[in-house]
């Protein structure tokens, strides 16, 4: 709708706002200029609505309790092309920050509630024409920005292996379908784990891609320098599919290089890992919230590939214990003006933007902006205070400082061809009670980064696979490797897989297929 013309009190409002000091007479001055420029913005207006996509029909339904496994499904569908390809015949799930046209998206959001995307993602594109059928939208976390599966609208999400536990997040829904045998295949979105996190914690297999290899466009950002999406599957095998079919540039997000090339991850698979060198990072260990088996699991996990032909020795990456307080503030201050103050997508950057979403959104969280959740209200509180006294110099810092922090990473993948530390320091936690203080809410959320996040700041691949189970509860290993390198970090995967005879399944889906 066009803009209405702004009265004196309006213009009033927007000289105080950057203490221009106009007085009533330079207000009536500005006026007829300030209405001359907004002609432009309805002309924009009439433009874009001549091109602008109409989302196609597309059924689509909210499962009941009863037909809705681990609260993981937003809504359920049934979407193919009926085409051949790689994944002719595979269910998947999307994570509900990603766009699937003319089927609502939420984002575990009350603010995105009732939002419908005009437009497919372009991983949704590239599943479609590959033969997957999208099997419907899976839960995640408020904003996606928790890491535990407990403040996603419209509610909690349950661990298949135990469901009193976290399933983990953001991708929370997305692991617990693909771990309990809901779907094949499922997307997540990772900008501090959050592909790895729920893997981890529900026993799949999460390939956070390196930064730039699959487009973002039509995901819900958070922060431009460290938005990822990438596959949650059971299989190394099929993280390397999925990875093969959503690869490479589209020309529409500003964070591809534009002549990256995938490579065949499938194929190299086969090639195996024996001789590779492993640089297993002793900074990812005994984090003060660490458990001593997952610790173990790791250092077993390791001895497993040493016993497959490949050689570890334990390094030092001081620079690691630095990444999650460089990721700290590149989150919060980064998220704050991106994924709120600028609606998500925010300015200043050349590629396809969501102007629908970006209403919707903007519009209903300036509302009522208490319905944030606890964690992101936190990133408010935090990120506003320090920009108004810093006025965004901590986020440049932190901005120079993630070269070292990459270079530091570098100079040891020039030494070892991965690298290798436990996903989390923990296994999955119980989830808050309904109504649970902030003081259990925002530990749940965030306790379990350390690992994580630091890859998402530096950009390496990184895939976390299950190491084992310990009391019940699985344990995730990451692999690390080399920018575009992720064919190595997926070999070094599956020689593990194979290794120890596949990846084990929550009890109850094992008894199932016994």
């Amino acid at each position: 709708m066009p803009l209405d013309p702004p009265d004196r009190a309006a213009l009033h409002a927007a000289a105080k706002r950057y203490g221009l000091g106009l007085s009533d007479d330079d207000i009536a001055s500005f006026g007829p200029f300030v209405h001359g420029l907004l002609s432009s913005w309805d002309v924009v207006e009439q433009l874009y609505a001549a091109s602008a996509p109409v989302a196609p029909e597309r059924t689509w339904q909210r499962p009941a309790d009863a037909e809705n496994p681990y609260g993981a499904w937003y809504v359920t569908t049934d979407i193919t092309e009926g085409g051949q390809g790689p994944l002719a015949g595979r269910t998947v799930a999307v994570k509900d920050n990603t766009a699937v046209a003319g089927v609502p998206m939420m984002n575990g959001s009350p603010y995105l509630e009732g939002y419908v995307p005009l437009r497919d993602a372009t991983v949704v594109t590239r599943l479609l024409a590959a033969g997957a059928t999208i099997a419907g939208k899976a839960v995640c976390e408020d904003l996606c920005f928790s890491g535990g599966s407990h403040t996603s609208r419209p509610g909690p999400v349950r661990n298949p292996w135990d469901e009193a536990r976290s399933a983990g997040g953001s991708s929370s829904g997305s692991a617990a379908l693909v771990a309990g045998g809901v779907v094949d295949l499922a997307t997540g979105g990772d900008q501090g784990g959050s592909v790895r996190i729920p893997s981890a914690y529900s026993g799949t297999v999460g390939h956070k891609p390196t930064y730039g290899l699959v487009p973002y466009t039509g995901a819900f950002p958070i922060e431009q320098t460290i938005d990822h999406v990438g596959p949650i599957t059971r299989t190394v095998a099929d993280a390397a599919l999925v990875l093969s079919v959503i690869a490479g540039p589209d020309g529409l997000d500003p964070r591809q290089p534009r002549d990256v090339v995938p490579d065949d991850y499938v194929g190299a698979l086969a090639r195996g890992a024996d001789g590779l060198r492993i640089g297993v990072v002793a900074e990812g260990f005994g984090h003060p919230n660490s458990e001593p088996e997952v610790d173990d699991a790791v250092r077993a996990g390791v001895d497993v590939l040493r016993s497959a032909g490949l050689t570890a020795e334990e390094i030092s990456i001081p620079w690691h214990a630095h990444g999650a307080r460089i990721w700290d503030v590149i989150a919060t201050e980064g998220a704050m003006n991106q994924m709120v103050d600028g609606n998500g997508y925010g300015m200043n950057w050349e590629g396809l933007y969501d102007p629908e979403v970006i209403e919707h959104y903007g519009r209903r969280w300036r509302a009522d902006g208490s319905e944030f959740s606890e964690t992101v209200q936190l990133v408010l509180l935090t990120g506003g205070y320090a920009v108004e006294r810093g006025h965004g110099r901590y986020y440049a810092m932190a901005r120079n400082l993630a070269p070292r922090l990459r270079a530091a990473y570098d100079e040891a993948l020039d030494r070892y061809d991965v690298l290798v530390m436990p996903t989390l320091p923990l296994r999955a936690t119980v989830r808050p009670a309904p109504g649970a203080p902030r003081e259990e809410v925002i530990p749940r959320g965030l306790e379990m980064i350390a690992n994580t996040c630091v890859t998402d700041v530096t950009g390496h691949p990184a895939c976390s696979v299950p190491a084992g189970v310990a009391g019940g509860l699985p344990v995730g290993m990451m692999i690390i490797g080399k920018h575009f390198a992720d064919a190595t970090v997926l070999r070094v995967a599956h020689t593990f897989e194979q290794a120890v005879g596949g990846f084990p399944a929550p009890p109850r889906l094992a008894e199932a297929s016994s």
